[in-house]
């Protein structure tokens, strides 16, 4: 979970807990931090996200559910186990026989076996498994799968310790960029055919195989609408419908761990950091040479005569601090008059007329002859009311025409009178306005 939300639990839970008489004394950052030293947790910052997250490591874990699993009464011995046991042994000593008479033998007999049920389940019918039986096997397998989830997280912290050998193995490698390249390339490989890479890949190809994973979930399906399943507790129902997608989300989990880590390697290689990383080594390493050189010559209280610049915070009081005081800043929030203007109402009108056009006027202009006329053009409508701001009422109209009139492909002549009382003409698309669109022109 996030580092926010984890924090804000333990905090609730540190509460309730104190609430009942326990001695916690530390805050929740304080406990988190006590558990990551002691191997508890394992913080990650994941590819996007925003804060860093934390998940329980595999050895706490398995702690957990050792502890769970000694709650619960089980009987050790069960007839499923020993079943298990016996259908692996038969099965190892087959698959490591190299007679094929025997082989054959062993499927001959298996055929005869199956025929023999065959022909039993057409004379009697089908037998079938007791409810306790079903009900022991089904924890049986339940116990496995948990164990099986459980090992994701532990093929994911062997991804991780390869990973950070790998990065050491390249800081130390002293040859050229291209030999860095070629041992990450390499460690790639090895990441891939690792025991925990092989083992991986095997279970994941046989998880995602189409088949596989179809009959797996319909005998899933199954098993839960059985007699017997009701016997099962809550937890384990749950545990036993979402199996399938438990498995998955846990595999492609380590499958995004094993991608991030091929991807992280090379951008390590190519980006500084590398480069920073293996000079910071560099000298680390000639120190230390150095030192053992001279660590039977020199003697460590011997003054070396160089003084090494420290930085340095300054340190002072929390009584020299003086608290803020609001009233210094009161803002005044006293009304003044303003001042009046010399601007009146016709002159900002008249600004706004020069600066702006006055759509407001031209449609209403259009309102007024089109509840005379079932159809205008812009021509008409300057015959009616003249151009008061020029060249700008003649694109204003345009505007107008291109919005909610019919542009033709046909001509007109348009003219204005100018402020300076000259008269002008221009050549315009004819855009005919109609009665229908007179509720547009409503301001």
């Amino acid at each position: 979970m996030a580092s926010s939300v984890l924090v804000e639990r333990l905090a609730r839970a540190l509460v309730e807990l104190r609430a009942a008489g326990e001695d916690l004394p530390q805050t929740a950052q304080a406990y988190i931090a006590d558990w990551l030293e002691q191997g508890f947790l394992i913080r990650r910052l994941p590819a996007g996200a925003s804060e860093e997250q934390y998940e329980l490591s595999s050895d706490a874990a398995h702690a957990i559910r050792f502890v769970s699993s000694l709650r619960e009464r089980r009987v050790l011995a069960t007839e499923s186990r020993l079943s298990t046991v016996m259908q692996q042994l038969l099965k190892l000593a087959e698959e490591t026989d190299s007679n094929p008479e025997t082989r054959v033998g062993s499927l001959l007999a298996e055929r005869e076996r199956i025929d023999r049920e065959i022909e039993n389940v057409r004379k009697r019918g089908v037998t079938l498994l007791g409810n306790e039986r079903a009900l022991e096997r089904a924890r049986e397998i339940i116990a496995l799968a948990d164990e099986l989830a459980a090992d994701f997280r532990r093929v994911r912290d062997d991804f991780d310790q390869l990973n950070r050998r790998l990065r050491h193995m390249l800081v130390e490698n002293e040859g050229s960029r291209g030999d860095v390249l070629e041992s990450l390339f390499a460690g790639i490989d090895i990441i891939g055919e690792s025991e925990a890479g092989r083992t991986f890949s095997g279970f994941w190809r046989l998880l995602t195989a189409p088949e596989e994973s179809e009959a797996l979930r319909e005998a899933i399906d199954a098993l839960s609408n059985r007699p017997f399943a009701r016997n099962l507790q809550p937890r384990e129902r749950k545990f036993l419908v979402q199996l399938t997608s438990l498995l998955v989300d846990e595999g492609s989990r380590v499958h995004e761990v094993l991608q991030h880590f091929a991807r992280s390697l090379k951008s390590f290689v190519q980006s500084r950091e590398f480069l920073e990383q293996r000079r910071l080594h560099i000298l680390l390493r000639h120190a230390t040479q150095a030192a053992l050189a001279i660590h039977d010559v020199v003697r460590p209280t011997r003054d070396l005569e160089y003084e090494l610049s420290l930085t340095s915070s300054r340190v002072r009081s929390v009584s020299q601090f003086a608290l803020y005081n609001p009233t210094e800043r009161v803002v005044d929030s006293a009304i003044r008059d303003a001042e009046s203007s010399e601007l009146d109402l016709a002159t900002v009108s008249a600004l706004v007329r020069e600066s702006e056009i006055d759509f407001r006027t031209l449609r209403h202009n259009l309102r007024v002859l089109l509840e005379q006329h079932p159809q205008v053009t812009i021509a008409q409508v300057l015959d009616q009311f003249p151009a008061e701001q020029g060249l700008g009422s003649i694109v204003g109209y345009v505007a107008l025409g291109a919005k909610h009139g019919e542009c033709t492909d046909q001509v007109e002549t348009v003219t204005w009178r100018g402020i300076d009382e000259l008269r002008r003409r221009a050549r315009i698309p004819a855009i005919y306005f109609s009665r229908e669109c007179i509720h547009e022109f409503v301001d």
